[in-house]
């Protein structure tokens, strides 16, 4: 069917069918589901205040708009969804085990550990597993995933169990929310000295929503100030009711400074373990899993410590980990030791791979390297979309004409290079969030892990963009490269160093705010009339300060006559006067004005820059 759409384009319409599409898709891959020539539906766009290209990743409202105006039914598909089918391409299933229930061994449960920053997470995991992490720790704040294991003993038998340690500071909401994700059971650590505070209930509300038993860890009892009863108290109001109160949550009252209750911790873990949860998986089928942190290693190239949940990872197998592949070449535990194979809840550090996953995705080994070459390219390809269109956001004619009459637009463009793939997803959601007002934005041109290199300065270079590198350095000669083309790199090791800093460039970017602030003023009570400067007023200061060079208004009967006027001369007797304080008399006149009569008023005001809040 054949109709006029917009400024008279005849576009094919449709009878409210569905037509999938995938995040980011442009209108050529629009134009393709539904029969139409891709340069009528950029016709389209452009009559409805929409400039995109035929080729260009469209963001998902418009695409909606798009559907709305050709009465089709626009469904954008979930990356969950998206993954599937392309697994099922292959003839592979993710997350499901093989086999029957005599397939299904018992595995160890993977923890998870949330709370509030500050209150003792790594210190208790440090105490567990006899390593120190927090010395290592810029500003001793968790801004990794590590995963580690333990031993402890239950009823004389030698349990597992797997912990994740998850970042702390709010800024990695992302991150911890993947460590929910990916866990059995969630310890939420809370100060005894400290109570509950705004990133514990966050913490809590992740546990919930991701639907996992939650063992509440009562740390720094030793300390005098320590109220343990208080935290019960607390975490009652939020449905954490103690097992002492009736309640069905173990609180466990600890201190990892002086070891103390650790055991009484890990017990509780596996007895939650066993009461609320059927911890089995097939360790003989082919390995899946998570990667819960990636970086790139100078020596040893991609890193990514994974997270088995089912099946056996293998030296030599070949894995596909979001947009990443490779033969597994060597697997390491936490403490850098070779393994053989990881099996089922046991995390591992994986070489081989040729890129760096990100923090979150999905892993799987296939057949052959061929398979998942493949997987990981159209994973590559359908991921760069979804970002282009994500960033390119939707620019109206409007914005357009706007851009051009002001030849430029306060846009602060950023580079982000960091140590690992989670940190920079973190740093990148945490920036987006910054909000100034309409008058700038910030825009994300490129992100990384690794070093920062003379190709991240060239870009830098053409876009006018600033490179934030976080807990990594310029390579080779890429400092003097940057220094040559006045690049800037700001360096961080600490997340909200960073955040405060751009947000404090961004406030700079706004146009300077400015409010009036009354100075004084003045009745006039003698006219004096000189042949060479015009009128001159003879008042006195009736409040505040009269200033020389400051803007005054003329009021006559409480009606303003006269605004926006120079006090260009100010005087006390014969003598030049930078100011006169109120009760003395002065000598003023105003530039360019001359109606003047006695008893008017002369107000005098500046005009000062507001701080941004």
């Amino acid at each position: 069917m054949q109709a006029p759409s917009v400024g008279g384009i005849r576009v094919r319409q449709g009878n409210g069918e569905t037509v999938r599409l995938s995040r980011g898709a442009s209108l050529t891959d629009f134009a393709d589901k539904v029969g139409v020539d891709a340069a009528s539906l950029v016709q389209v766009l452009f009559h409805l205040g929409e400039m995109v290209t035929a080729t260009q990743s469209v963001n998902d409202d418009t695409l909606q708009i798009l559907g709305e105006e050709l009465n089709y039914t626009i469904e954008v598909v979930s990356p969950e969804d998206e993954d599937r089918e392309l697994l099922e391409s292959f003839d592979l299933e993710f997350g499901e085990d093989e086999g029957d229930e005599s397939n299904l061994i018992a595995r160890p449960p993977v923890v998870t550990v949330m709370g509030h920053v500050d209150h003792g997470k790594t210190k208790l995991l440090d105490a567990l597993r006899k390593a120190n992490v927090v010395d290592k720790e810029a500003g001793g704040i968790t801004q990794s995933i590590g995963a580690y294991q333990v031993n402890t003993e239950v009823d004389g038998n030698e349990r597992t169990i797997t912990f994740i340690d998850t970042p702390g500071h709010e800024a990695f909401t992302a991150m911890r929310v993947r460590g929910a994700q990916a866990t059995d059971i969630a310890v939420l650590v809370v100060a005894a000295d400290d109570g509950v505070m705004p990133q514990t209930v966050e913490a809590l509300n992740h546990a919930k929503a991701a639907n996992v038993p939650i063992v509440v860890a009562v740390n720094k009892i030793d300390k005098p100030e320590a109220d343990p009863t208080k935290v019960r108290g607390q975490l009652t109001e939020y449905g954490l009711v103690p097992e002492q109160y009736g309640g069905d949550t173990m609180f466990v009252d600890v201190s990892a400074k002086s070891e103390l209750g650790l055991g009484d911790l890990l017990e509780s873990i596996v007895l939650t373990a066993d009461a609320e949860l059927d911890l089995r998986a097939n360790p003989t089928q082919h390995a899946q899993g998570l990667a819960i942190e990636a970086h790139l290693d100078r020596g040893r190239g991609p890193v990514a410590t994974v997270l088995v949940q089912r099946g056996t990872l293998r030296v030599g197998d070949s894995l596909v980990a979001g947009p990443a592949y490779g033969r597994v070449r060597a697997l390491l535990d936490e403490h850098g030791n070779s393994m053989d194979e990881a099996t089922p809840a046991r995390p591992a550090l994986v070489l081989g791979l040729t890129a760096v996953p990100g923090a979150g995705d999905n892993f799987m080994v296939v057949t052959d390297d061929r398979i998942a070459r493949q997987i990981a390219e159209k994973r590559e390809a359908r991921e760069r979309n979804a970002l282009l269109a994500q960033r390119t956001g939707r620019r109206t004619l409007e914005d357009f004409m706007e851009h051009m009459e002001k030849g430029e637009t306060n846009e602060l463009l950023l580079i982000l290079k960091g140590d690992g793939s989670g940190s920079v997803e973190a740093l990148e959601d945490a920036l987006a969030k910054i909000d100034v007002g309409a008058d700038v934005s910030l825009r994300v041109i490129d992100r990384g892990v690794g070093a920062i290199t003379e190709t991240n300065v060239m870009l830098a270079a053409a876009s006018d963009a600033i490179i934030i590198g976080f807990n990594v350095r310029g390579q080779g000669k890429a400092s003097e490269v940057a220094d040559r083309e006045g690049v800037e790199i700001r360096y961080y090791s600490v997340i909200y160093q960073a955040i405060d800093e751009i947000e404090a460039a961004l406030k700079g970017m706004l146009k300077p705010e400015f409010e009036e602030a009354q100075l004084g003023t003045a009745e006039i009570r003698e006219i004096y009339r000189s042949s060479k400067i015009g009128n001159i007023a003879g008042c006195i200061v009736t409040s505040g300060v009269i200033r020389r060079n400051a803007k005054a208004r003329l009021l006559r009967d409480s009606a303003v006559v006269a605004d926006n006027l120079d006090l260009s001369s100010l005087k006390r007797f014969k003598d030049d006067a930078t100011e006169v304080r109120e009760g003395f008399e002065c000598g003023l006149t105003l530039r360019g004005y001359n109606d003047l009569k006695v008893g008017d008023v002369v107000e005098t005001f500046e005009m000062r820059e507001m701080p941004r809040a």
